[in-house]
């Protein structure tokens, strides 16, 4: 009989177990307010792991950089000194000594009519600026330099959420690389579509306007002093943020709000043309503008999530809240949800990320994240449309809020941390 052939056989090799990692904080995301989250926890004794699948732009001539820019207030400058980090990003800011508000008339091709103008003072409520201003893109670079140099925390980019188990004593995360992280707190940073939220079973309620804004950088031929400036007319606020000179000329951020449709114009429009026409809308106030970078584009909305909390999971920043760039408010109200958590997080250590914690920081922080988009909100829609009598409530509101010392000061400190 022929030979018959060996017979075969198959070895069946277990699948890899998943890589389990336990950490005490997992943030998920890696913006300004997941990097400063992952800071501030490390910094504070907590391992912490941040994930994020995108790394950051860190360059300013990229045009997938984020060309805003971001005044950092009191409070939250006493958060980087508190965590040790303000030293390395000081030399990186621009003073904001005052605010300035002006209030004008005027249409598009019409050279805007100043009706009134206000300035409120830093030196009113402390001997020192009342904020700080960067670069998105600048500060998201400093950030990454400065996380490798503290203690109890890791960052990895190109790794991000895939999924969430969580049960009283913690929570497990599957990473999108397979990875399993079991974290006693989980930091939901990650954005206006926050995959943490939504796997916590956390909806949100959103407001349109019909408004985008521009972000991009300016020079100007006038000096701004360290001064901000905000000046109000149809479809929103023009601000320009006081930068460092570049090359020695006059600069400053600025965010243009405006009518959906107005802003993509302006958005596509020639360099020289849109260079007039942000002269035009800046009243003058600066001299000639120029466009030192190129234009980015943002949907403006308000945002809320229904809760700010879930089991072993907290909700923080534009997870938590999307405000209209108004007052400063974005990015500082994210920084009180990240104080407010550490401070939690710092007098009870034990009890990381149980359900007492974070029903107190829920508590805590709905109501001035509510009074806040409340207020936004309101001013928004005053001051984005050109009606008879919007146009005469806001110059009223604008003189009395300015001119009334208890209101002044009042809305100053407000803005200076969380609503009492």
């Amino acid at each position: 009989m022929p030979e018959q052939p060996a017979a075969q056989t198959t070895t069946l090799t277990a699948a890899p177990k998943a890589q389990r990692e336990t950490v005490d904080v997992l943030v998920s995301g890696g913006g300004i307010a997941g990097m400063i989250a992952a800071a501030a926890f490390g910094a504070s004794g907590f391992k912490t792991l941040m994930v994020d699948p995108t790394p950051p732009v860190t360059v300013g001539d990229d045009h997938a950089s984020d060309l805003r820019s971001t005044a950092f207030l009191r409070p939250a400058r006493d958060l980087f000194q508190r965590i040790g980090i303000w030293s390395a990003l000081e030399p990186y800011a621009t003073p904001l000594d005052a605010l300035r508000i002006v209030d004008t008339v005027g249409a598009d091709g019409i050279p805007s009519e100043i009706r009134t103008e206000r300035q409120f003072e830093g030196t009113e409520t402390g001997d020192e600026p009342f904020g700080w201003n960067f670069l998105n893109w600048q500060i998201r670079r400093e950030l990454l330099a400065i996380l490798p140099t503290i203690t109890n925390t890791e960052m990895r980019y190109g790794t991000g959420f895939k999924s969430l188990l969580t049960r009283t004593g913690e929570a497990l995360v599957t990473l999108t690389d397979g990875t399993q992280v079991s974290a006693k707190l989980v930091i939901a940073a990650d954005g206006r579509n926050s995959p943490v939220r939504e796997a916590a079973g956390i909806g949100v309620k959103t407001t349109r306007y019909g408004q985008k804004s521009l972000a991009f950088t300016a020079f100007h031929t006038l000096p701004h002093h360290n001064v901000s400036t905000e000046i109000y007319r149809e479809g929103g606020p023009f601000t320009m943020v006081p930068l460092a000179d570049i090359d020695g000329r006059h600069a400053s951020a600025i965010v243009w709000m405006n009518h959906g449709p107005r802003a993509v114009e302006l958005l596509n429009m020639e360099p020289d043309a849109f260079n007039a026409a942000m002269t035009e809308r800046s009243a003058g106030l600066f001299g000639t503008l120029e466009l030192a970078s190129h234009r980015g584009i943002f949907p403006i909305i308000t945002q809320l999530a229904d809760r700010l909390a879930a089991e072993r999971v907290a909700v923080i920043a534009e997870a938590a809240h999307v405000l209209p760039p108004i007052g400063a408010q974005g990015l500082n109200t994210s920084l009180n949800d990240l104080a407010q958590l550490l401070d939690l997080a710092s007098q009870s250590p034990a009890t990381l990320g149980d359900q007492k914690m974070l029903d107190t920081y829920a508590k805590t922080r709905h109501r001035d994240i509510a009074s806040r988009a409340f207020v936004v909100d309101k001013f928004n829609r005053v001051v984005r449309e050109e009606d008879g009598l919007l146009n005469a409530i806001r110059l009223m509101g604008l003189k009395a809020v300015h001119d009334i010392k208890p209101v002044r000061m009042g809305v100053m400190k407000a803005g200076l941390g969380p609503l009492a």
